[in-house]
């Protein structure tokens, strides 16, 4: 991913994984887009984790997913939740950035599809194999 153009595909191909209504097509783009191994990683869990988690007396925990089954599952219920009920789409928020050869920046953000507000977004930061696949997502949830 050297060039703007292919680092805004990525991005492009990235969010709209997260909108995909279609579950064969949306299984599809993911193995496309995402390494066999891929993970990804939730760096700062929602807060009902984070207070389970704290009354058990263990630190925050990441959340992870591994493989294309995983990721499969983990996009399909972020669909039904946020995009399936008619409220809401994933967008690009910004240009993506070159971190690193290889890393790049997504800032996304998900926008009220009655008036176009943002109502939420984050940043993922993502690692790419030789080929262009997603190794690893780390997603921060809130983050512009």
């Amino acid at each position: 991913m050297s060039n703007a153009f292919d680092v805004k595909q990525c991005a492009d191909r990235y969010v709209a994984q997260w909108n995909e209504p279609d579950p064969a097509t949306r299984g599809a783009l993911i193995r496309e887009l995402w390494a066999p191994g891929g993970i990804q990683v939730l760096i700062d869990p929602p807060e009902a984790i984070r207070d389970a988690a704290a009354a058990l007396a263990f630190p925050v925990p990441p959340l992870e997913v591994h493989g294309h089954e995983a990721l499969d599952a983990r996009v399909t219920r972020a669909y039904e939740m946020f995009v399936a009920p008619g409220e809401h789409v994933f967008r690009v928020a910004g240009e993506p950035f070159v971190l690193l050869s290889n890393v790049i920046g997504v800032r996304w953000s998900m926008v009220s599809v009655r008036d176009g507000e943002v109502v939420g977004g984050g940043l993922d930061i993502l690692a790419l194999d030789g080929e262009g696949r997603i190794r690893t997502d780390h997603q921060f949830i809130g983050v512009s």
